[in-house]
């Protein structure tokens, strides 16, 4: 006997890009949902505390040199900050964790660019809510986190980034929904 074929559920894939296991909560999988939230959260934030919550944000590279990119040419706008900053593609997919980088980069407020180096990150102004958190730090308070640092900031941006990978597949997983068996049809006279 055929199970009935499974419906994709979009808005629980959704519901789990916003927050991790929040998908598979609303569909009934409690204990999955908070254990994905708790494994994805813990995780990413783990990386953010080793990169001194400083290793997740989206470069303005507007003051940067044109990259080339081979067959294709000049990168326009968001193109070339995700070229120069490859490492958001993927914390990006741990959802609402990561969009104070994604406002700070929309933010009107002033952001020093990533390529200036006048070394006053710090006394810039903030976001207006998120103050410095998630932004994009300039290129001489980038070489001093690096330089005078150990690996641990390094190693924080590859949690978050193995975080926001992670739920993409979690996201899958809302989506299809849970996996239903195949009922074994009886044997006939009984035998086990």
């Amino acid at each position: 006997m055929q199970p009935p074929p499974r419906k994709l559920d979009p808005l629980a894939a959704f519901l789990t890009y916003l927050v991790p296991g929040l998908g598979q909560v609303m569909q009934g999988r409690i204990g999955k949902g908070v254990l994905y939230f708790v494994c994805l959260y813990g995780l990413f934030f783990y990386g953010l505390k080793l990169g001194q919550w400083q290793n997740v944000w989206l470069a303005d590279t507007k003051n940067l040199p044109e990259v080339q990119v081979p067959r294709v040419g000049e990168l326009p706008g968001l193109f070339k900050d995700l070229n120069y900053r490859k490492e958001f593609i993927g914390q990006f997919w741990i959802g609402v964790a990561a969009w104070p980088a994604v406002l700070q980069y929309l933010s009107t407020d002033p952001i020093p660019s990533p390529a200036r180096d006048d070394g006053e990150w710090d006394d810039k102004p903030g976001h207006r809510v998120f103050g410095k958190y998630m932004r994009a730090p300039s290129e001489s308070h980038l070489n001093d986190l690096q330089r005078d640092g150990n690996k641990t900031w390094d190693l924080g941006w590859v949690f978050t980034v193995i975080a926001g990978a992670l739920n993409v597949l979690v996201i899958y997983d809302a989506l299809a929904g849970p996996m239903v068996r195949e009922e074994t049809p009886p044997t006939p006279g009984g035998a086990k």
